[in-house]
């Protein structure tokens, strides 16, 4: 998909355009002033997936910073039994 670049004068004119094309291409529009990019807009559902794919590669990364400095992780096989074990004292405490 290829970028959207209207001048920011098209956003005072045809506001009602510009965000209708947000919410139809779920991209961000760039605006541009004399020529330069000036700002970026975008429909909410948009912003809020782009800050949600931020967060998960912000814990992604803290994770691997972690693990590169020595923090001691868990095997598939040691998170499962660890899961089974939460999930048995749950039922058994009735939580």
């Amino acid at each position: 998909m290829y970028p959207i670049i209207k001048p920011s004068s098209e956003l005072r004119k045809n506001y009602n355009a510009i965000a209708e094309l947000c919410r139809t291409n779920r991209a961000p529009v760039f605006l541009t002033r004399n020529g330069e990019g000036d700002m970026v807009i975008m429909d909410i559902e948009t912003y809020n997936r782009r800050e949600d794919d931020l967060a998960a590669a912000e814990r992604l990364a803290a994770a691997e910073r972690a693990r590169a400095a020595g923090t001691k992780g868990y095997t598939a096989e040691e998170f499962e039994r660890h899961m089974r074990d939460a999930i048995d004292r749950g039922v058994k405490d009735g939580t």
